[in-house]
């Protein structure tokens, strides 16, 4: 631990010392939310902040009623019902689009650990709060790279395949058997109104010698595809 950081600590709440930990929120949740920000997410700079800076009061108000008012309670208890309440947020962020594709989970990660950074910072555990802060913004900003490089060399992943008509669908799959790639599952979506075109989601093995933009351009090019997108 750092020893210098032990003025802020202690079992005595002041000015300073509250004030030090709900700046030390601000700045980590800020930062987390900093990269949703940047990507567009529903939850970005201003939610990150909230969140970690209430969760840095729950703890300090915990404290508060112990050393300060000095009631029988347990001084962890409100935080503890931060760590499951903020659950329901990050659920509202995660959502499944038309394409039966699952997004906001890294969102919704990303909340629940700036609110525990939040509860880090109110208890004063400084050096636990900014070293999650780091690894969080090293996990979103560096290794989003090699999961990208690990997805894009993986042989097995599915494709959204939008078409005219129905009948299209054989053709489509037939190009992409001549092609040495294997289609492991599909689930194919209909035209639930007027004027919608069909589509299917198809899980592919392919070969090593056929990337996946090989592939992607194959089914593009075909006659009456409308659109085609890798999940």
């Amino acid at each position: 631990m750092l020893d210098f950081l032990n003025i802020f600590r202690g079992t005595e709440l002041n000015t300073l010392s509250v004030s030090i930990r709900l700046l030390l929120a601000v700045v980590c949740g800020g930062l987390i939310g900093l990269e949703r920000e940047r990507k567009h997410r529903p939850a970005g700079f201003r939610t990150h902040i909230l969140i970690c800076l209430g969760a840095a009061m729950t703890t300090l108000t915990g404290q508060y009623l112990v050393l300060e008012l000095h009631l029988g309670t347990d001084m962890a208890r409100l935080g503890a019902q931060v760590i499951a309440g903020v659950g329901f947020i990050g659920a509202g962020t995660i959502i499944i689009t038309k394409r039966r594709q699952v997004k906001g989970l890294t969102t919704a990660a990303g909340l629940w650990t700036s609110a525990i950074v939040g509860l880090c910072a109110g208890a004063g555990f400084f050096e636990g709060a900014i070293i999650a802060t780091i690894l969080v913004l090293l996990a979103e900003l560096v290794f989003v790279k090699l999961e990208h490089y690990i997805f894009s060399n993986s042989r097995s992943f599915n494709v959204f395949v939008e078409y005219t008509s129905g009948e299209k669908l054989g053709i489509i799959v037939d190009a992409i058997k001549k092609n040495g790639a294997y289609i492991a599952d599909i689930e194919v979506s209909k035209n639930s109104s007027e004027g919608r075109n069909p589509c299917a989601v198809l899980s592919l093995r392919t070969p090593r010698r056929l990337s996946h933009d090989s592939v992607m351009t194959l089914i593009a090019k075909l006659d009456g595809v409308v659109s085609v997108e890798e999940l």
